[in-house]
């Protein structure tokens, strides 16, 4: 009985929410960290980390879902930081497995989503790195639904030192001579060569698990986000929490430095 009387009470709180959302600002681009997994299981006396991994994992489809819903276009999900790949391969592998198993997942047949590996997929184990690519080449025609990045080994220094050099190397290749190209290099060959092909700065950035730190997670793309903590674990995170998060940007007022 009380189940069913709590489900009544968000069910009418959601709607509240919907209607507060309505004609406001909402983000084009979301960054989200999905933080908590093995905390989750911990807490819900699982022995396996790997089951908080695989948990947070099946909630991934349901986040897309609401963002379709909430008309958000652009969504990068961090799923494994570069430093993460410092951990023992009994801990990593497993991993990389489950998150590979969630790229295929979005990238079945009948989903709307466009999805693109981002990160430094060769620091990955050779099989898992195919199969990342080989799932996403299957999505590049696909249109409408939201544009979902899958920050896989990815550090956004990292992101930000691979793109200069990728703007040197493409710069050279073309026999442009470096010196000059120095005293003419600008911001914006650095975000044209950014791991994602969107390349869109992000509005707002979600944390879950209750930790207040970014992490290195798009250092670039996020210099004027707005930024939402959240509590919850991400195993645990609710419709009801996303529309929290699209609330708080809505009622700010974003000042871009000025």
């Amino acid at each position: 009985m009380r189940a069913k009387v709590r489900a009544a009470l968000d069910a009418l709180y959601m709607k509240r929410l919907v209607r507060e959302l309505e004609g406001r600002p909402r983000p084009q681009h979301i960054g989200i960290m999905l933080d908590g997994n093995r905390r989750w299981a911990k807490m819900s006396g699982i022995d396996d980390p790997r089951e908080g991994y695989r948990a947070g994992g099946a909630k991934v489809l349901d986040f897309l879902r609401w963002c379709d819903s909430a008309q958000i276009e652009h969504v990068t999900l961090f799923m494994l930081s570069d430093d993460n790949l410092h951990r023992p391969e009994e801990q990593l592998n497993p991993l990389i497995d489950i998150i590979a198993e969630v790229v295929e997942r979005l990238a079945a047949p009948g989903n709307p989503w466009r999805v693109e590996a981002v990160g430094a997929l060769d620091l990955l184990p050779a099989e898992s790195a195919s199969r990342l690519k080989t799932a996403t080449a299957a999505t590049e025609d696909r249109r409408g639904g939201t544009k979902v990045d899958v920050a896989v080994g990815y550090g956004g220094r990292r992101e930000i030192v691979d793109a200069v050099r990728s703007a040197l190397t493409e710069h050279s290749s073309q026999g442009g001579d470096i010196d000059e190209f120095i005293e003419t290099f600008t911001m914006e060959h650095i975000s044209k060569h950014l791991y994602s092909k969107t390349r869109s700065e992000s509005d707002l950035i979600i944390r879950t698990s209750g930790e207040q730190r970014l992490s290195g997670f798009l250092l670039w793309q996020s210099a004027y986000a707005e930024v939402h903590f959240c509590e919850t674990y991400w195993p645990d995170f609710r419709e009801i929490d996303f529309l929290r998060a699209l609330r708080s940007y809505s009622l700010r007022e974003r000042r871009y430095g000025r």
